[in-house]
This record gives structure tokens, sequence and C-alpha cells, in this order.
């Protein structure tokens, strides 16, 4: 069994922007990685991370027969915007049994006390990766060592060690 993460996300560089390192290293772990956005934007950087792309709304539509992945992550913005995917994600951290991972800058206030802040440190080759995907995407620039989540509390024990709490 191979573990699934679905990332949900309003566009290409921000999913590359925000947790492009992280997935990279999902996938070299051997994750099977989804990306799904809105819009037509080219998926070159996705490409380059190594994940594969859905398109949000045919997801969305097929969601109850799609098999349930071990992790979410979410843009916060998009979970303030669209009730589906806020619906979603509420249900998945009253469940527990699906990690929930957001990132960005427009918090939710109502999900401050069912998530903590989370960090992963890059590995060299997921920085190599995300600095080849961020020119793709035409948003170069430096690559930290870390990209910074919100995690849900989940009733299991996560099946990925590589979110740690910030310090």
């Amino acid at each position: 069994m191979r573990y699934r993460l679905d990332v949900v996300a309003p566009s290409v560089a921000e999913v590359v922007r925000n947790a492009g390192g992280w997935l990279v290293d999902r996938v070299m772990a051997g994750w099977d990685v989804t990306v799904m956005i809105t819009g037509d934007d080219d998926i070159r950087p996705l490409q380059i991370l190594g994940v594969d792309t859905a398109d949000l709304e045919t997801v969305m539509r097929l969601w109850e027969e799609r098999p349930h992945p071990q992790t979410v992550a979410v843009a916060a913005d998009l979970f303030v915007s669209d009730e589906r995917v806020r619906e979603g994600v509420l249900g998945a951290l009253d469940q527990g049994l699906t990690e929930v991972t957001l990132w960005g800058d427009s918090w939710p206030e109502e999900l401050d006390s069912t998530v903590d802040l989370v960090q992963h440190e890059l590995s060299a080759a997921a920085r190599a990766f995300k600095a080849q995907a961020l020119a793709a995407a035409g948003t170069s620039g430096p690559v930290d060592r870390t990209e910074a989540f919100r995690c849900g509390v989940m009733s299991c024990p996560s099946v990925a060690a590589d979110l740690v709490p910030a310090s």
C-alpha cells in the first residue's frame, strides 16, 4: 500500500511556493501525491516536483468515489473561500483519521484550536527541485530550508514523521 497525499490549491504557483519542497520529499519517500487546482495553469512546475495533477472541480464532483488519502493539504485562503473545501477539511478534522495540513497567510480563526504550527525541513534535492519549479512558474527566488504549515491533530499517530512542531 502506498500512502496518498491530496493537495487542494487555487494555483500552481501557490503550491510550488508554499509546499513544493515538502511535496518533492513526499514523492521521494514513495507517496502518491496529487495536486488538484482550479483553472488552466501551466502544470510544468508541478511535473518538475514529480506530482500528479487533477482538475479540482472534477475531483469535487467525484470526491466520495475517490479512495481517501492519508493526508490532505489545503491552501488556507481556499478553505475560507470555497464552502466545499471548508466542509471537507472540517469533516476530516472531526473524524481524526486523515492528517490535515494547511498553509497560507489568511488563517481561519475557527481552526486555531484544532491545528498546530509545524514545519518540514527540506532535503537538498527538494530545495533544488523547488527552485527549478519556481523558475518554471515565473516566481524564482531563494528557497528556504523549511516550509511552515498548520497541521490538524489526528486521533491516531501520523503516518509521516516529516512534519515536526515549529518552535
